[in-house]
């Protein structure tokens, strides 16, 4: 009987989760936003917090911060703009410049007695290829941009609902526990946003330098995403090299490509190897394996921006499960398996 009503419960419990999901999925479009301001608002947070014990209202708090924001906002928009401006003027030179690269490495393998059929193969491929992958590149920057004004006037709200979360949350609950996995949740979040986007910040400015001590086109570009794609675990790194190692082939040849390709794994071997580790410890407390599944899960579930905000919100849902005790033995599994 017993065995029976577990059965039923479990079946009840995963039938309510797909559903939850799938809710999820299709209202993407709203929680997007919504998730990405709120995780905007926990990073400027520290900031707004610090003005209001510096003696500043909220209202000019708000103002200094929003500042900050909307100014960098505006800064990575005119940046987007011109490159792609930049990039539209320089295109027949980049497909001019990989079609005769293509024509060179073909001659060198017929110099090795390896025959192919040149003519035919150049008439095929089209270089139009590799530049509508970069141009795709700089164009999702500019759709990040587009929804600013939604994410910053929730920012906005956020920032000055921040003071009285405490309070709402004590009389929800009157035992406060409610109260106290809120705050853990607030404070680790808080503390992984905050240190990531320091970190990201020094990561993104080392590229840009060394792109542009190299001349590789649109170092500033690169160098934001890198910044931006430093927030997704083990691919993001990846994923910001691929672009900018193109353009050097393009530009300069292979050996460019690969001094490029070279300075990313450097950066990031020394910043995400050695440096991250150090500075942010061992308190997210989830597993490598986690970290991963969390990071294909997430964005499947909300695309690239939930690619981007992977480990808060598994640290959110760890805290949440270990909250309970009928799902605390989640939380482990979730965990390094030092600590819950």
């Amino acid at each position: 009987m017993r065995e029976g009503k577990s059965i039923g419960s479990f079946l009840i419990v995963s039938a309510a989760l797909v559903i939850v999901l799938a809710g999820i999925k299709t209202a993407s479009v709203i929680i997007v936003p919504f998730l990405l301001s709120l995780f905007i608002a926990i990073i400027f947070s520290p900031l707004f917090n610090w003005l209001n014990k510096k003696g500043l209202p909220d209202i000019l708090s708000l103002f200094v911060v929003v500042g900050i924001f909307v100014g960098l906002i505006a800064i990575v928009g005119i940046l987007v703009g011109s490159s792609m401006h930049d990039f539209n003027a320089n295109l027949p030179q980049y497909e001019a410049n990989l079609t005769a690269q293509l024509s060179g490495f073909f001659d060198m393998l017929g110099s090795y007695g390896i025959r192919v059929p040149k003519e035919e193969l150049l008439a095929t491929f089209d270089p139009k290829i590799v530049m509508k992958y970069l141009a795709g590149t700089l164009k999702s920057f500019g759709s990040i941009i587009t929804n600013g004004m939604v994410v910053l006037l929730t920012v906005i709200f956020l920032l000055l609902e921040t003071s009285q979360f405490s309070q709402k949350f004590k009389e929800i609950d009157g035992e406060k526990r409610l109260h106290i996995h809120i705050s853990e949740i607030g404070s680790k979040i808080k503390q992984y946003m905050v240190l990531k986007t320091i970190i990201s910040a020094v990561t993104g400015f080392l590229v840009y330098i060394i792109l542009l001590i190299i001349g590789i086109d649109y170092p500033v570009l690169w160098g934001v995403a890198a910044f931006l794609l430093n927030f997704i675990p083990n691919i993001g790194s990846l994923m910001a090299a691929v672009p900018a190692v193109l353009l050097a082939q393009i530009q300069f040849g292979f050996f460019f490509a690969m001094a490029v390709m070279t300075v990313y794994i450097i950066i990031n071997t020394v910043i995400g190897s050695i440096i991250e580790p150090k500075v942010m410890g061992n308190g997210l407390g989830l597993s490598t394996l986690i970290v991963f599944l969390s990071l294909i899960f997430w964005g499947w579930l909300l695309g690239p921006v939930g690619m981007l905000l992977s480990i808060p919100l598994t640290i959110m849902v760890k805290i949440v499960l270990a909250a309970n005790p009928r799902t605390e033995w989640m939380a482990v599994m979730l965990g390094e398996g030092r600590s819950v």
